[in-house]
């Protein structure tokens, strides 16, 4: 996979990091919780890498516990859209079930409203009332007990075309201070430039979430393998095309990440 591949050709010790893959709730519903898991502990045998399986963005307690009893590494309770209060009260429900288990399992929150969706849009508004406010950062990482907190800080899922996302640098780094125990999630990477995840990164987050842009590579391998042999019926053959465009993304993101 292009991690590996990167860390090989930097020489980069394999134990100094990680990656994260995960499902959104559609997708865990398609592939399957124990599939999914079952996938990951086959490639962390081959590669020896330290890679962990995330519920990305699950909406309910209860298809966070379906993904926590499966033997995911982590989930993310995404109660963004409810009321304060609320939110931190279905979060806190979510960590105490993922503490009860046994193992290291790691809960992630949300706070802020994320706009968009995981696709090319031309513009998605975005208001400073979206944004994750420094103050009730503090307030959710100490009542509900989270280790990552999710912020909106003029970031958005999917691509904006015609728009160029503007991250407010500023009210990360309050977060950051406000909230110093938590580690920050950067969602919506899709889109933004390097020097924003350089910054991003020197301001608190910690993980980075690309979707788009991999499934927009996927979509055009695909495309393009699908378009030399319309006649090609045997998946696995007009399916490379797909994993080495996915493969290019992801190894122009590592390097990014680790600043080589």
């Amino acid at each position: 996979m292009g991690f590996k591949k990167v860390l090989d050709f930097y020489n980069l010790p394999y134990g100094e990091y990680a990656l994260m893959v995960g499902t959104s709730e559609g997708e865990a519903k398609f592939l399957g919780y124990a599939e999914a898991r079952k996938l990951v502990d086959a490639w962390k045998s081959d590669t020896n890498l330290a890679l962990f399986l995330n519920a990305d963005h699950h909406k309910s307690f209860e298809s966070c516990k379906a993904a926590i009893d499966a033997g995911y590494d982590t989930v993310l309770i995404d109660a963004s859209a409810l009321p304060f209060e609320e939110n931190i009260k279905e979060t806190h429900r979510v960590v105490d079930y993922a503490k009860s288990k046994a193992g290291e399992i790691t809960v992630e929150g949300e706070l802020g409203y994320l706009k968009g969706e995981s696709k090319l849009q031309e513009t998605v508004e975005v208001q400073p009332d979206d944004f994750t406010k420094p103050e009730q950062a503090k307030e959710f990482a100490a009542k509900t007990g989270i280790d990552r907190l999710g912020v909106a800080v003029g970031n958005i899922h999917g691509i904006a075309t015609k728009q160029k996302m503007e991250i407010d640098f500023g009210l990360l780094e309050k977060i950051n201070k406000a909230a110093p125990e938590t580690y920050l999630v950067l969602h919506g990477g899709s889109g933004l430039t390097d020097e924003d995840f350089k910054e991003a990164i020197e301001n608190g987050i910690t993980n980075v979430h690309i979707n788009t842009e991999v499934r927009m590579a996927y979509r055009e391998g695909l495309d393009e393998k699908l378009k030399e042999a319309p006649a090609e019926t045997t998946p696995y053959k007009f399916l490379e095309g797909a994993v080495e465009k996915m493969r290019e993304v992801v190894e122009e993101k590592v390097k990014v990440f680790l600043n080589v």
